[in-house]
């Protein structure tokens, strides 16, 4: 199967350059550097143009950051890509991931044996929650299918009409990208995960997010709290009652 692979690096963020370099050489992929969208520089008419308070339920409930909006808008230029070539899935990583080779190809090769029919894959950093699932395993990776799907998008597989349909569904955005593809009760599209996955988190040894919050005080900190877990529980309920196939894919 042809897979198509971008590297997505932020040109500006110059100390993750030389591993996004060393991502496109070391994927064992026939990849490229894809210029992540800077939401810094984006127009406030563009902005405008794709933001949305509220398009489906739950709300979310923090104004989207700059980084955030080209973060998402990143993830759709690829998808646009994949399907303007018309390949039959591509791979997505962002410029601050790492790599475990051996356990990365293991991870690979049950992506890509799998991609046609669950549509989207996540190469998780973290281990995903039950119930989920499983799908297959090799070489101590798992891919499985969990109710409720994970957040990041350090890295990911998506087939071509995966990426299709999620353009479609995404014209205009009320909330990140990771927590959209999390929600499969408005897309019918409930993520896959391999995991563990050889692919690490190391912007911190890097140079940190490039999507900034800045320091809170106290109040607003507690306030935003319970904002999450307001939404984290009814993203929690919502997973449970979705329509989205339960073992993943468009078609179940």
């Amino acid at each position: 199967m042809q897979i198509g692979a971008f590297v997505l690096h932020l040109t500006r963020a110059e100390k993750r350059r030389a591993n996004a370099h060393k991502l496109k050489n070391t994927s064992g992929l026939d990849a490229e550097i894809w210029p992540a969208v800077d939401g810094r520089a984006l127009p406030s008419s563009d902005i405008a143009e794709i933001l949305r308070e509220q398009i489906f339920e739950p709300r979310y409930p923090f104004p989207l950051k700059t980084g955030e909006i080209g973060c998402f808008l990143s993830h759709r230029q690829i998808w646009a890509e994949i399907v303007r070539r018309g390949i039959p899935a591509g791979f997505i990583i962002e410029d601050d991931a790492g790599l475990e080779p051996g356990r990365f190809k293991n991870a690979l090769t049950l992506a890509i044996d799998n991609i046609a029919r669950l549509g989207y894959i996540q190469f998780q950093t973290r281990a995903p929650k039950e119930p989920r699932f499983l799908v297959d395993s090799a070489g101590g990776c798992a891919l499985t299918v969990p109710q409720q799907g994970g957040l990041r998008t350090t890295a990911q597989m998506v087939s071509l009409e995966a990426a299709e349909h999620l353009l479609d569904l995404s014209r205009s955005i009320d909330r990140p990208v990771d927590t959209f593809v999390q929600s499969h009760w408005f897309t019918g599209l409930r993520p896959a995960v391999v995991y563990p996955s050889g692919v690490l988190e190391i912007g911190d040894t890097l140079d940190g997010s490039t999507i900034q919050g800045g320091r809170k005080p106290l109040l607003e900190k507690l306030r935003r709290e319970l904002s999450r877990g307001k939404y984290r529980n009814a993203v929690t309920r919502l997973s449970r009652h979705s329509e989205a196939p339960c073992r993943g894919g468009l078609h179940g």
